[in-house]
C-alpha cells in the first residue's frame, strides 16, 4: 500500500498494447519499480531497457507490485489472464483499466472480490501519448478507501478522479464522454459540409465552430440544474422555437446536397417532445426523450 507520496511504490502492468506500454512507461518515468507482463514478450523490450522487470508469468506479475494494473482488449481477456491466478489475486490491489460497459465492470468487481482481491475499475479518457501528463484523465470507481490509498501512485498516469463506490461509474462516464465527443464532432462535420458547399475551407470554419462549441458548453451547468429540478422554463428559447430552426437546417442541408439524417433525427425527438406537450419548455426537456428506450 502506498503510505507516502514520496515513497516509490512497486507497480505491475499486465497487458502491453499501446496503452499498456504508455502506462508502464509513465510509472517508470515517475520512479516506480515497475514489473510488466505480456503474452508477446517483445513488446516489453523498450520498457525493460528503461528499467522495467519482465515477469515470466501473470502470477509473478501480480505478486511483484503493491498495485497491479491490467489493461487488455476486453473483459473476457481479463478473465482469461487472471482466471488461473486465484491464489495470486488474494490480497492484490487490482485496478482494471480495460474498456467495457458498466455491467461488465460490476461483474468483474464481484469476480475479483470473490477471489480476495481489492478492486477498482477505471476508464482512460486519453490517447497513449498523453499518459503521464495532466491532460490524461483517468477515472476510477469502487471503494474510496482503495483509491485514496493509491492516489499518489496513480497520479503518475495523469489527472486521476474517483467517481464513487459503484464500480460501474467509470465505464458509464466513459461512454457518456464518447457520446459527447462524437456528437460534437458530428455536428462540426455537418456544419463543415454545409459551408463547404459555398467553397469555405474546413480550416476557415473551424475557429467559428470552436467558438460555438465553447459557448454551448457554458449553458451546461444551468441546463443541468433544470434537469435536476425536473423543471424546464423557457428562459432562453422554447422547444417549439428551436424545432423551427431544426427545420431550416434540414431544408438547407437538402437544398445544397448535404446529408440531413442527423438533423432529421434530432428534430424527430423534438417533435415527439412537443407532441407530448413540452413545446413551451426549454431544450433540456429532451432528457425525457433521451431517457427512453431507443426505437428500432
Amino acid at each position: 500500500m502506498n503510505k507516502t507520496s514520496d515513497t516509490p511504490v512497486a507497480v505491475s502492468v499486465i497487458g502491453l498494447g499501446l496503452m499498456g506500454r504508455a502506462l508502464a512507461g509513465a510509472f517508470l518515468e515517475a520512479g516506480h519499480p515497475t514489473t510488466v507482463w505480456n503474452r508477446t514478450t517483445a513488446r516489453a523490450d523498450r520498457l525493460v531497457a528503461g528499467g522495467a522487470r519482465l515477469a515470466p508469468t501473470v502470477d509473478d506479475a501480480l505478486k511483484a507490485g503493491s498495485v497491479a494494473i491490467i489493461c487488455v482488449t476486453d473483459y473476457p481477456a481479463v478473465y482469461e489472464l487472471l482466471g488461473a491466478s486465484a491464489g495470486a489475486l488474494h490480497g492484490t490491489m487490482l485496478i482494471n483499466l480495460t474498456s467495457g460497459d458498466s455491467a461488465q465492470a460490476r461483474e468483474a468487481a464481484r469476480w475479483a472480490e470473490e477471489r480476495g482481491a481489492r478492486y477498482l475499475d477505471g476508464a482512460i479518457m486519453a490517447i497513449p501519448s498523453a499518459i503521464g501528463t495532466a491532460e490524461a484523465v483517468i477515472l476510477h470507481s469502487g471503494p474510496q478507501s482503495y483509491f485514496e490509498a493509491h492516489k499518489s501512485t496513480l497520479q503518475a498516469l495523469g489527472t486521476v478522479t474517483h467517481l464513487g463506490a459503484d464500480h460501474g461509474l467509470a465505464a458509464l462516464y466513459d461512454v457518456a464522454g464518447l457520446a459527447m465527443m462524437w456528437s460534437v464532432l458530428n455536428a462540426w462535420l455537418q456544419g463543415t459540409a454545409l459551408v463547404g458547399t459555398a467553397g469555405v475551407d474546413a480550416t476557415a470554419f473551424a475557429p467559428f465552430a470552436r467558438q460555438i462549441a465553447a459557448g454551448v458548453a457554458e449553458w451546461l451547468p444551468g441546463y443541468a440544474e433544470q434537469i435536476a429540478r425536473g423543471s424546464y422554463p423557457a428562459e432562453v428559447s422554447a422547444l417549439e422555437t428551436d424545432v423551427r430552426a431544426m427545420a431550416h437546417l434540414i431544408e438547407e442541408s437538402e437544398a445544397v446536397g448535404v446529408n440531413a439524417e442527423l438533423p432529421r433525427l434530432i428534430k424527430a425527438m423534438a417533435d415527439r417532445s412537443i407532441a407530448a406537450g413540452h413545446g413551451g419548455e426549454q431544450y433540456p426537456v429532451l432528457i425525457e426523450e433521451f431517457g427512453k428506450p431507443g426505437r428500432n
